[in-house]
């Protein structure tokens, strides 16, 4: 049976690339050959199923002769198509960021959007400086994409961008520009990180803690000490658990100081996240705050917290 089907993807395999003939074909029999292989590459058919990879290798070989006809098929309103087309420019790889760059002048902002998914797919530093001039696209959608993208090429020439992008007005930008500053390394954004701590949009509050975890710990835990008198609670209280997740002697120190807050819920979140930095309660901090703690709300987070690490060990 397998030898069977070793058999079927071979011929599969025979038959489209005889598809193309030796000779440089015209333009229009270019394009008809592409759509021909597109159709059975993004075709979600069973008949089909073993013949998808050969054909998206058989349109991939064309190289960067295939581009302009692949970019045109952004405009799909299918989901499969979408990622057949991205799947095929990875495949070109480098020789397709020309055909590619150019494109991102276009009108059309659907187009422009997922050019950059496709250029921080293909991970070409080339394609850095091209991607930065649309990082402040009318289309929210593009400026997503493209910060996206400069995170993922992870060249550090795209970092002023990505920093700008901390403060943009939509949430979902901020997240990936938090994301991307992680990507990149980016020393330079751990206070704007911290502030984005406070970010009333969860994606770029959660996006920016994991961030701050992979950045230089003593300049992260200094900057989240100079936050915490922040009037934005929703600061405060992350950051606590990003210096418990840090877990530094420095880090226990300001989580201790935040423990006796005359905020029960910063002392909560203090409380929590000092547990979890102690989870065999080496220090003794599960005594200390169960008997200096009134607020019966509060220990029932300590109890709990207790509780879960118990269970994860």
């Amino acid at each position: 049976m397998m030898q069977k089907v070793i058999w079927q993807r071979l011929l599969a395999l025979i038959l489209l690339t005889g598809l193309l003939c030796p000779e440089a074909p015209a333009a229009g029999e270019l394009e008809r050959r592409i759509d021909s292989l597109f159709i059975i590459a993004s075709s979600g058919e069973v008949r089909f199923r073993d013949q998808n990879e050969p054909a998206m290798d058989s349109v991939a070989a064309l190289g960067a002769a295939a581009v302009p006809h692949l970019i045109e098929k952004f405009t799909t309103k299918s989901a499969r198509e979408r990622w057949t087309v991205i799947w095929i420019l990875q495949r070109i790889g480098s020789a397709a960021v020309p055909d590619l760059v150019r494109a991102l002048d276009r009108e059309d902002g659907l187009v422009v959007q997922r050019i950059c998914w496709a250029l921080g797919d293909i991970k070409d530093t080339a394609a850095v400086r091209p991607i930065m001039r649309v990082c402040t696209h009318e289309r929210w959608q593009v400026r997503d994409q493209a910060v996206g993208a400069l995170g993922k090429i992870g060249d550090a020439e795209g970092g002023p961008a990505v920093l700008q992008a901390l403060a943009d007005s939509i949430g979902q930008v901020r997240k990936s520009a938090a994301v991307a500053c992680g990507q990149l390394g980016l020393g330079a954004s751990v206070m704007q990180l911290a502030h984005v701590l406070g970010d009333d949009f969860y994606g770029a509050r959660m996006s920016a803690a994991h961030s701050l975890l992979t950045m230089d710990t003593a300049v992260t835990v200094r900057a989240l000490s100079d936050s915490m008198s922040s009037e934005n609670h929703l600061l405060g209280n992350l950051a606590c658990r990003v210096l418990g997740q840090l877990g530094t002697d420095e880090a226990l120190e300001i989580l201790l100081e935040q423990a006796v807050s005359g905020d029960s819920e910063r002392r909560a979140h203090a409380a929590t996240a000092l547990i979890a930095a102690d989870p065999l309660d080496n220090c003794g901090f599960r005594r200390y705050l169960l008997e200096n703690e009134t607020d019966r709300l509060v220990v029932l987070k300590i109890q709990s917290a207790i509780q879960a690490v118990g269970d994860g060990q």
